[in-house]
């Protein structure tokens, strides 16, 4: 593991209430919330986001708990507010570090399980779930679970109430007057929390820059029945693997139009298997890839994972005729039933054009109303604030522009202190005016392979140098006094490697036998001496030649006699 360095102590009040977001305040995704208060710290959320190419071969980016780390013996808790990856993902990973208990309501601490079971971590790590609506007493906190409503069951808001005051923290939310699948938002306990006073709101920012209200899932049901009923040829729906009522919807829709719903993708089944485990879906009949594979694509709706292109997801798969059991082309149809997440509107573009090159009809929520969002839009986030009328708002969850948009809406909600803050931000929230008083190292961390390292290794530093610019390849063999016996050998990948550079290899074996040749000879029997004039001439011919900077490998072989 790549260690990142000891972090320096910030101005932390031990007779105070402080903020502290490490990651999920200025990014969506990736969320780790800490509060501290009298000596004590406890940490809601901690969650994953995912690599884009500037990350290659990384899929799941993280956190650094640094900080915390450093103070587990302080730590009280993890306490989750519900079961999407960008909120618990990271659990699973950096729990041996933390080594904390962790307390989440009966659906996500059913999905934590999966992930801890999947990690060798099931029996290591003390998970207590919590009832919905409960009530958890650690240290200086006493924490309130408030039912809300998102795009997957048991979503909570966390009414934090410490000596200082108490802070409203809300989660992935929105207002849906039709969710569903499981409770709806509790209007009577958020104005209760209202009347009583809260000092702080920490709330999500993801939609802040769009007006009126984000909208229903029974509106996306009815779609869905519609869209399905009307086809004939085999039908494919993509989802977010963790919208369970999504997922009912388009097994409900299958079953209407006398179709029998696959699921396709293993996250989708460990869903289904943490939802079933809640009590969800009980009634709801769903084949798994073998029980469907002898169906007809008429007979069938496939239930895919993949919404956001992901290469190895099973819509990509499909996409290229490569899934073993799903096989969809001319006439068939795909029904993205997913929004597109910041940043990957290229790989879904390219999905998209994939499909539509097989002839396979492809219907996005621009063309049907087959997704709603799960985050509150500018008039649910005003009936936010007239519930909860607190003295502070603290943004989060969301770019800078949405949490800059967030907090021009509470301003001008008259809200006294809008605050905005960024990851490693230090917050003190009371005693006295809200204000920033520190800074935390905030960094983030890659799961490549079964490593943790930070975003900068050096391995991957090398990959993302390797796919911009390519590699060269040398072998110099010397006799002992360090000259060459015969021409180097030069190969590229990425660079100098077509039939036809055959020349230019020539051309750079010869300035290297040249540079190796004209060493003195004290630096001739030195093995890095060699490997160094040949890197440079290398470097300078490629970089005169392709304006390229490739990663170049030299290997020496000194021929004794």
């Amino acid at each position: 593991m790549n260690a990142t360095p000891p972090a320096a102590m910030p101005n932390v009040q031990r007779d105070a209430l402080h903020f502290l977001p490490l990651g999920g305040a200025g990014e969506i995704g990736m969320n780790l919330n800490l509060y501290a208060c009298d000596g004590a710290w406890l940490m809601v959320d901690l969650g994953i986001t995912f690599a884009g190419d500037t990350l290659p071969g990384i899929d799941v980016v993280m956190p650094d708990p640094a900080f915390i780390e450093e103070r587990n013996e302080d730590l009280l808790a993890i306490v989750l507010t519900h079961a999407h990856e960008d909120h618990l993902g990271a659990v699973a990973y950096l729990w041996p570090r933390l080594r904390c208990p962790v307390y989440a309501t009966p659906f996500a601490a059913a999905v934590l399980r999966e992930k801890l079971r999947d990690e060798g971590l099931l029996s290591e790590v003390p998970l207590t779930e919590v009832p919905l609506s409960g009530r958890l007493e650690l240290g200086p906190f006493v924490l309130t679970f408030i039912s809300l409503t998102h795009s997957i069951p048991e979503p909570n808001a966390l009414l934090i109430e410490t000596p200082y005051g108490r802070v409203m923290h809300t989660g992935d939310w929105k207002i849906d007057p039709d969710p569903l699948v499981g409770d709806p938002l509790d209007e009577a306990a958020l104005r209760r929390a209202g009347e009583a006073g809260v000092l702080a709101l920490v709330g999500d920012s993801t939609n802040a820059t769009v007006e009126g209200e984000s909208g229903s899932e029974g509106d996306v049901r009815r779609t869905l029945a519609r869209l399905v009923a009307e086809r004939e040829n085999g039908i494919a729906v993509t989802l977010f693997a963790s919208n369970v009522a999504r997922l009912e919807s388009v097994a409900l829709a299958a079953r209407d139009a006398g179709r029998e719903p696959v699921l396709v993708g293993r996250s989708l089944q460990r869903y289904v298997r943490a939802a079933r485990a809640c009590g969800y879906l009980d009634d709801i009949r769903l084949l798994n890839e073998d029980e469907g594979a002898p169906l007809h694509g008429s007979q069938a709706l496939y239930l895919c994972t993949g919404c956001q292109g992901e290469p190895r997801a099973a819509m990509s798969r499909i996409a290229g005729d490569s899934h073993p059991r799903v096989s969809l082309g001319e006439g068939d149809t795909v029904i993205f039933s997913s929004k597109i997440i910041p940043g990957n509107e290229r790989t879904i573009g390219n999905l998209h054009n994939r499909l539509l090159r097989r002839g396979i009809e492809v219907i996005t929520e621009t063309d049907a109303d087959v997704h709603v969002s799960g985050h509150p839009c500018r008039g649910e986030l005003r009936q936010m604030y007239q519930w909860i009328r607190p003295q502070i708002a603290v943004p989060v969850h969301g770019e800078a522009r949405h949490m800059q948009a967030h907090g021009a809406l509470a301003r001008a909600l008259q809200v006294p202190e809008p605050v905005f803050v960024e990851n490693g931000d230090l917050l003190r929230l009371a005693p006295g005016e809200a204000s920033i008083v520190g800074r935390a190292p905030a960094g983030r961390l890659a799961l490549d392979g079964g490593q943790i390292v930070a975003t900068d290794h050096v391995s991957i530093s090398a990959r993302r140098k390797l796919m911009h610019n390519g590699a060269i390849f040398v072998s110099v063999i010397v006799d002992r006094s360090g000259r060459t016996l015969v021409s180097p050998i030069v190969s590229g990948r990425g660079v100098l490697d077509a039939d036809d550079q055959q020349g230019e290899r020539e051309a750079i074996a010869a300035d290297v036998a040249d540079a190796v040749d004209s060493l003195p000879r004290a630096q001739a029997r030195n093995e890095s001496a060699i490997e160094e004039a040949a890197r440079r001439a290398i470097r300078r011919a490629v970089r005169n030649g392709y304006g390229k900077r490739p990663v170049i490998d030299v290997q020496i072989a000194r021929v004794p006699g």
